[in-house]
Formats: C-alpha cells, structure tokens, sequence
C-alpha cells in the first residue's frame, strides 16, 4: 500500500465552522515547524493533541439495538434520526461524522508530527523519548481504529480485501497536492496492527502525569486486546488481556457495592470516572453533547423501558429470575438506574460543562468515556478463549465470566444468590432462552439471546454459543451507552429493528452496508471513495 501523508484530506473538510469554534482553535495549533519540537517538554505537550478531541459514542450507540423510538411527540436532537434510520448524516454537530473525522484525522496528524519530531532527536533517544514514541504509535493507531469501527465493515478475512479501508497517514504531510486512496480493509488493519507492535517494547508510564489519560502500559494491552478481538487474532487478545488484568484480574474490576451508598446520580458518575478507580484503564474526554441524549435532554431516540426490561439490565438472565423488575436480580447496576419508563440509564456518561462566560451561562459541553477498563478487558479475553475454542478453553472463558460476576453481581438480592456458575448451568440456561425475533411484535418476545451469523468466523451450536450469547450480554451492559455494542452486532451479523413511530421498522441484517457510515460529504467531494449503498 502507497505510504499516506496527512493534512491534505482535512484541508476539505475545514471550510465548516463546527460548532464547538474552540475545540478547531485548539487543535489548528499543530507546530509546522519540526525543528522546533526538540526538546522532552515539547513533545510532551504535543501528544496532548494525539487524542480524538470528539467523540463517536453518539453515533454508534443510536446505531445499535440499545435505543428505541418513544414517538414523534417527543424531542430529538439535530442529527440522531438520520443515525437511527441509517441515513446518512446532513445536520452539522459535535458528535457527527464529519466532526469525528476532523478531529480524528487531526489526532493522527499530531502523532505523526511527534513520531517524526522523534525520529530527528534519535541520537539523543532517552527511555522517555522512547515512551512517548510509543504512545504516539498507540495514538495513531487508535484514532484510525476508531474511524474504522465508524466508517468500515467488520474485519472479515474472506472479505477484507475487498472491503474499503481508510487512508492510513504514516508521515506529516509534505506535498499538498496529494491524492489519498481508502485501500482496503485488509491493509488498514494490518497498519495498525504494525503501531500497536512497534510501540509495545518501549511502554513507558513515568512521564505521565496523568497516566490515565494517556496510553499507559495497561491501556496500551487492553487496547491491543480489543483490536485483535475484532482481528480474530484470539492467541493475541489472551496475551494482552492478560498482560492487563495480571494474576488477580479482580482487583481491575470495577466495586459497584461501593455506589449504594453514594448520595445520587452525580456522586456515582463522579466516582465512576476517578482516574483513581483501578478499573479504569484510559479515560477519553471529548467535546460532546451526547450527554444530553443519555440523560433524557431529549427523549425520542433513547434506552427505554422496553430495552431495559428485556434485553439489558433487568431482562431474564442467569442472575435475574425474571423480566421487567430488578426485584430478583443481581445486578448491581440494576439497583442503580436514574429515569423512568421513557428513558432509564446508569450514570455513568455525564456532562461537564466548561464555562466561558458564567454570567451568560455559555461554554463547551464535554463527556469522559471510560474507554478501556478493566471489566471489559476482561470479557475481551473471555470471548477469545471461547471463540479459540481449543481443549480447555471454555473452562478458562468461564472462569472469567464468573470473576466478572464476583464484582458485578451482589451476593444476594430477593430470592436470588449469586453462585459460581458452570458451563452446564450456562447451557441449560440458554437453550431455555428464546431467540429474540428480528422484528419483536410485542416486547416480551425480547431476550437478550438473539441469532448470530458471525462475520469471517464460526459458533458451534451448544455449550460455545451459549458462553458467547452470556459474555455478549455482559459486554452490553458494561459498555451501555458507550457506543460498543454496534461493533458486537456488526461482528456477529445480529440483525434486529429500529421501530419508527407511525412507520415499517428499519431493520439491521447480517453483513448490512450501512454499518458502515458513510463518510462525510465534503470528503467524498474531494474525491475519496463513498462507502457503497
């Protein structure tokens, strides 16, 4: 694949003013001047721009099958229902396509300046320099990672070489004139598999002074773990997962029984995001308003009580005798819910607002996404040891589920106690579970079981899908309204419905195109490949 370079694809997209008028000024700050980045200080402050400074939650979350329509009655915010009906995107905002690519783009742009910045002090290279070329890699990696879970297909080795990738910079950008190709999907996961490996031998968290922040070492492997989960690359993603989690992956594991205590939603989500909670590994801050669709700001495309009851936190489950209550279930985070019928979440994704002008009450909404966690990290390694599948393997990945269960299930709540459950007990279970039909006529046909068809990979019927369909379900409630549970749905081929008041459903198949977004039109105006339709 020709060697990309960088500025040039976002000279496009920089005719739009965005919204958030400080969030461009911030990141217009690029250094054109290499020379001049010669010192440790320098670039360290410039790796503070290697970091997406907007966000893809909004998007891939109203994307998937956590959020339902509560009618035209209710209020929408600019943007969301083209999301939900998979149209694509003409509204300008914070938390849109475009405004996701320029800041991605620009992210990379930065890690490329501090890479070649680098590269010109390697006669002076100190164990320091040497870690934060890691993170630059990291960084580069991960903002052509994200783009890739927004604007491609999921990775499927039969098809990824005919799959579209994305333009993969690997340098600052020389000639302005340069023309970019998308190349497949094939070449750009193999470029960022080549960062993540470039970067391990030299992770360095001593510079940081927030590590949690940054790529620290344990972002690092829970990074590389969930990219090559989605790679299909299992014995990697148990390497890294473990490298993460260590001998005692329950101390990296998120304590819910201490938020019973807490006085309310504000002090939960505080806690929540405490870079000194063990189980966060990186926490990701962006300018964003999709705080105020999780919260209830507006109300018709949202996690309802429909959703709620049946598929995530009170559905029918090994911990939870029945549907539509939390009065025998387990759950910690089901005793911990804030809304009501309409729109219902744990709180976790709130907004801090930075003012400017606190008389005129005006400033710039933000969102911390505990992006990379321990739980998660976790159940990344237990679906890779039940999809590796090899002798003893479906054990291994039990045993993960369990200590998942360990922190995130009481010991006991109504008639329910928490047990130690076995892959026997996980079968029966399941294959006492209906399928949850495509296209649900009334809520109770919900379940939280539904059809695969994986995408470049396979699930044996019986004991292996059983396991997948439970760590499927635990990673939806881990990661509710943090936009992850559209990637399991593309990966896995689940098809299900967008319901549209007053209209036919909008239904998601297996292998569907429009999971992957269509670019932003000023892009493909300059002439990079649509996605096809």
């Amino acid at each position: 694949m020709t060697t990309m370079k960088t500025r040039n694809i976002l000279i496009a997209l920089l005719g739009t003013t965005m919204m958030l008028a400080s969030c461009d000024s911030y990141l217009d700050k690029l250094p054109d001047d290499r020379a001049e980045v010669n010192t440790e200080e320098k670039v360290a402050k410039l790796l503070t721009n290697c970091y997406p400074q907007s966000s893809n939650v909004l998007m891939m979350e109203v994307s998937s099958d956590n959020v339902l329509d509560n009618g035209t009655q209710y209020s929408n915010f600019p943007g969301v229902e083209e999301i939900y009906r998979f149209k694509e995107v003409t509204s300008t905002f914070n938390d849109d396509p475009r405004s996701f690519w320029n800041n991605a783009y620009r992210a990379v742009a930065s890690a490329n300046e501090v890479l070649s910045s680098i590269d010109a002090m390697s006669e002076d290279m100190t164990p320091t320099l040497a870690g934060m070329r890691s993170e630059a890699l990291l960084c580069r990696a991960f903002g052509m990672f994200m783009m890739s879970n927004v604007f491609c297909m999921a990775y499927d080795p039969q098809k990824a070489n005919e799959y579209l990738g994305l333009p993969y910079p690997l340098e600052p950008e020389q000639d302005p004139n340069t023309k970019y190709e998308r190349g497949t999907l094939e070449e750009l996961y193999a470029n960022i598999a080549n960062d993540i490996e470039a970067a391990m031998p030299t992770l360095n968290d001593s510079y940081m002074s927030i590590p949690k922040y940054h790529f620290n070492t344990k972002a690092a492997y829970a990074f590389a773990a969930r990219f090559y989960l989605y790679y299909h690359k299992y014995d990697k993603v148990i390497e890294y997962a473990t490298k993460a989690l260590g001998s005692s992956p329950a101390n990296f594991l998120r304590d819910y029984s201490k938020y019973k205590d807490l006085a309310g939603s504000q002090d939960i989500f505080n806690a929540y995001i405490q870079s000194g909670e063990n189980a966060n590994f990186m926490l990701l801050p962006a300018y964003s308003m999709a705080a105020r669709v999780f919260e209830g700001s507006y109300l018709r495309f949202v996690h309802n009580e429909e959703v709620l009851g049946f598929e995530t936190y009170w559905a029918r489950c090994p911990w939870a005798a029945s549907n539509a209550t939390s009065g025998n279930n387990l759950l910690w985070m089901a005793h911990t819910l804030y809304g009501n019928n309409l729109i219902t979440m744990f709180p976790k994704m709130f907004e801090s607002f930075e003012y400017t002008d606190k008389v005129n009450d005006t400033g710039y909404p933000h969102v911390v996404d505990t992006y990379f966690t321990g739980d998660e990290t976790l159940l990344c390694r237990a679906e890779a040891y039940a999809l590796r599948n090899k002798e003893g393997d479906l054990q291994k990945a039990m045993d993960d589920m369990n200590t998942w269960c360990s922190t995130n299930l009481e010991e006991s709540y109504g008639s329910m106690t928490r047990r130690t459950y076995t892959i026997e007990q996980i079968d029966a279970f399941m294959q006492n579970t209906h399928y949850s039909p495509v296209v649900p006529e009334e809520k109770a046909l919900r379940s939280i079981k539904k059809t695969l068809h994986p995408q470049g990979f396979t699930v044996n019927a019986g004991q292996q899908e059983s396991l997948i369909q439970l760590v499927l379900h635990m990673r939806r409630l881990t990661t509710q309204s943090q936009g992850t549970r559209f990637m399991d749905l593309k990966r896995y081929g689940i098809e299900y419905a967008h319901f549209v008041d007053k209209e036919e459903p909008i239904v998601f198949t297996a292998g569907d195109l429009r999971g992957a977004l269509q670019l932003p039109n000023d892009v493909i105006t300059a002439g990079l490949e649509a996605n096809p339709r």
